[in-house]
């Protein structure tokens, strides 16, 4: 059964002379971030939270970078699948691949990769270092439209929850940094509408060079794992390209499966994001699942979880608000065991 928990209480209370609806939440989320990108939860924080929380299942799917295998704890380190695993919680290690230069929100999730291959490790390495470039020319073009952002003051410096200063080294840069510090300015009210701001400016959307879609399938095979379409109406319903070629987002999907796709996220939150379609979540879900029911493998579910709500986002989303229930990973659990 679906595990029903409020995100703070078990009854419907009041917070702010709001009242907090009853949420149901998934034991299973394949889909959450940590500090390692653009997360504000450290790894060990995702997995502490979420066995308070009583999930069974959590992905640790940060963008373009390694999951983190060991954890620190105090001075011991240890590897982060048998922890969680020790506390009842199973964790599934991926990484989410920002695809495709020309086209915004194309995101393939890998998981249980081999994260000693060689080709991952360069790719990754390619990918901080196309991120760095572009998100620093993103601030300088923001600057010249009269919106002020310092790279280094604004988004290589920030204050972490214990109120000291730190810096993060220009690859550890996600757009997301940058989008954050345009609502601290007041050029947005939120990080997700300072988003759409340069998603719909030309010059502002700085284009980094992506590994493309198809190579990162093609990528994850090799090195053992499944690959899963993340959101998948956060593609755009028509894709164009600087040539003039265009795609609708049918399309698209259909070449991905081709490609070799094992799954899609089917159930997801996009009513907290970017997302400027006009369908619910759950009329997306049932779209999915009836039009791709033959074509992939398996569907997954996930929250997208950054922690928002630790910068003060009133529409945060949280662990396990989207997902699976138990009993549905279980039918697509031998996908995501080590063979």
């Amino acid at each position: 059964m679906v595990l029903q928990i409020l995100f703070h209480l078990k009854k419907k209370r009041l917070e702010h002379g709001k009242e907090v609806k009853k949420v149901i939440r998934y034991e299973c989320d394949f889909h959450c971030h940590t500090t390692r990108s653009d997360g504000n939860d450290s790894p060990l924080e995702l997995i502490e939270n979420a066995i308070k929380l009583g999930m069974k299942v959590i992905g640790i799917t940060d963008h373009d970078i390694e999951p983190p295998t060991y954890l620190e704890i105090g001075n011991e380190k240890v590897e982060t699948v048998a922890y969680a695993r020790s506390r009842n919680l199973e964790v599934i290690l991926g990484y989410e691949f920002s695809c495709d230069t020309y086209v915004d929100d194309v995101h393939i999730l890998g998981y249980n990769l081999d994260w000693q291959n060689d080709d991952l490790k360069e790719e990754v390495r390619r990918a901080k270092k196309s991120k760095s470039e572009a998100y620093e020319e993103l601030c300088y073009v923001l600057t010249k439209k009269g919106m002020p952002i310092d790279y280094e003051n604004d988004v290589l410096k920030y204050v972490d929850e214990a109120g000291n200063v730190r810096y993060r080294s220009p690859e550890e840069v996600e757009r997301k940094h940058i989008f954050e510090a345009m609502a601290k300015k007041g050029y947005a009210p939120t990080w997700q509408q300072a988003k759409l701001i340069v998603r719909d400016d030309p010059e502002l959307n700085i284009r980094r060079k992506k590994i493309s879609p198809f190579d990162a399938i093609e990528l994850i095979k090799s090195c053992g794992g499944v690959a899963v379409l993340a959101h998948p109406f956060l593609i755009d319903e028509v894709v164009t390209y600087p040539n003039g070629t265009t795609l609708t987002r049918k399309e698209y999907i259909e070449r991905l499966i081709e490609h070799g796709l094992d799954g899609i996220e089917a159930r997801y939150i996009y009513n907290k994001t970017s997302y400027k379609g006009k369908y619910s979540n759950n009329e997306i879900e049932n779209f999915l699942k009836e039009e791709y029911k033959e074509k992939v493998k398996f569907f997954t579910g996930g929250s997208d979880y950054h922690a928002d709500h630790k910068k003060g986002v009133q529409n945060a989303r949280y662990i396990g608000e989207a997902g699976l229930t138990y009993s549905e990973y279980e039918q697509i659990k031998s996908y995501f065991c080590k063979k």
